[in-house]
Parts: C-alpha cells; structure tokens; sequence
C-alpha cells in the first residue's frame, strides 16, 4: 500500500461549509463524516485536512488584522459558533493550503454591530442567549448595520481574491445558496421589499461575473438542490442534510479533481480531520 497523500483546505464559512466538508452532527449523533467519507469509499489513498474558520462576512473579513480589538478583549461574550478570535482572524491570507472555500453565505444574511467611536464591526453571534448586562452593553455601545449590499459583497469578494493571490496560486472556490427557502410563497413582488429567495438569487448570479473576471470556481449548490429537490437536501434555509452535504462535497471532489490538485504533492502533512 503506498504513502497516503495529504491535502489541506482553508475552508473559511458557516455550518453550509463546515457540515458538508468536515461533519454534520444533528441532536447528536453523526450523520456525514465530511469529505473525507467519500475518498475512503472510492479507497483512494489521500486523507484532506480541513482547517476551517467560522466567516462573520467579506467587509469583516478584510478589516480583520489579527488582533481583537480592546473594546472586545477580555470580554466573556456569550458567542456560540463566531469566537472573536476567528471574526478578526486573518490567517486566510497567510496560510499555505492546497484549495481555499468561501461562502457568500454570510453576506447574504448576517447583520453585523458597529462600534460607536471606533467604528469596527462584530458579529454578536447567539444574541437571544446573552445575559441581560450584555445586551445592554452591545445597545449602548453599537448601533446596528445594514445587511451589505451585492455590488459591495462582490467587489469585496474579489479583494479578498487579490489578497490570497498575493500568497497562492491554489484553487479559490466559492459555495453559492439555494435559492428554495421553505415557506416562502410569494408570487407577486409589487410593493414588496426584496425576498430572501431573491435576494440569494441576486448573489447567485453576481457570483458568476466574479467567477469570469477573477477565475474563482463556483460551488453550485443552487443547482445541486434544485436537481435533487429541497426537501430531500435541505434542513433549512441554509443548512443541508446528510444527503445535502454528501452531494455538495461531491462537487468540491470533482472541482478539484478538474484543477489537478487531486494529482500533485500537497503542501500540508498535517493528519486529517473529518
């Protein structure tokens, strides 16, 4: 048998990305074991690391220089997924990987808190679980931020692009969201603010102009789903099952597989996760 080759993906997302890459748990008990499941079940002799952030969202992003800053340090926020330590990380842009993953995910649907005199912003992640005291603290020390814009996400997007190109010719891909979101019914817009399904729908297809002019590779789990059907992939608006993520991780095989990554000598050795 001959040496198990290792590859590392910076997988900087949500739970779309960290369940169908590294593992879905619902009400605890594994239902999908993340890429990894499906090269064992081809038998081939690669392990992949996934070294994966939580993403607050792409102005967050590149703001972040590393360092939490001191209105936040030492503060015991009730945070569940988003710990400070990630929402400032900018590891993405100095971290040897064999393919980066993106989310447009978190541009689509998280609001962010806007520092009063500093102007940073943070995503007050678990908000409906923190003790009255920080509530309090976070309504008079912040006001609240719009959800961005698409035009601004995508030029954002295509900063961070740069950015990892100045460190990495490696594969960027980019997950994309289905578009289905349950009990959405709508069937006439007029008068109406924009939708969640069209507002992903507006991401969706400004993520193709990114792909043309920047060569980043789509995840389409638009498409995927809408091949499927919802209700056999998908939880919620977001979150996928088992099946859901088996699919999407599939995908992220065959993109990298087209890419020839699959193929040459990874630049990590670490032991693999998921």
């Amino acid at each position: 048998m001959g040496k198990v080759k290792r590859l590392t993906i910076f997988a900087k997302g949500n739970l779309d990305i960290r369940d169908t890459l590294h593992s879905l748990w619902i009400g605890g008990e594994l239902r999908w074991n993340g890429i990894n499941q499906l090269i064992r079940e081809e038998g081939g002799e690669l392990a992949i690391r996934v070294r994966h952030e939580t993403f607050s969202r792409s102005d967050a992003l590149l703001a972040a220089g590393g360092a939490i800053p001191a209105e936040l340090a030492g503060r015991e926020l009730a945070l569940k997924s988003h710990a400070l330590a990630a929402q400032f990380s900018d590891k993405l842009f100095s971290t040897p990987a064999d393919a980066y993953v993106l989310t447009v995910q978190p541009d689509i649907q998280i609001e962010l808190a806007i520092h009063g005199s500093s102007g940073f912003a943070f995503y007050p992640d678990n908000l409906d679980a923190w003790p009255p005291e920080q509530r309090e603290w976070l309504r008079s020390e912040f006001t609240r931020g719009p959800l961005i814009d698409v035009e601004d996400s995508m030029a954002n997007f295509a900063e961070i692009v740069r950015r990892i190109r100045t460190v990495s010719d490696a594969p960027i891909l980019v997950y994309n969201v289905s578009s289905a979101v349950p009990g959405e019914t709508l069937h006439c817009h007029e008068g109406l603010d924009e939708s969640l399904s069209t507002r992903i729908r507006h991401f969706n297809l400004a993520l193709v102009d990114l792909s043309r002019q920047t060569g980043v590779s789509i995840i389409d789990v638009d498409r995927i789903v809408a091949q499927a059907g919802a209700e056999t992939l998908k939880l919620d608006v977001t979150h996928l099952s088992a099946a859901g993520c088996r699919a999407v991780a599939g995908e992220v095989l065959r993109v990298l597989r087209d890419y020839g990554v699959m193929d040459e000598p990874g630049q990590q050795g670490s032991a693999a996760d998921g």
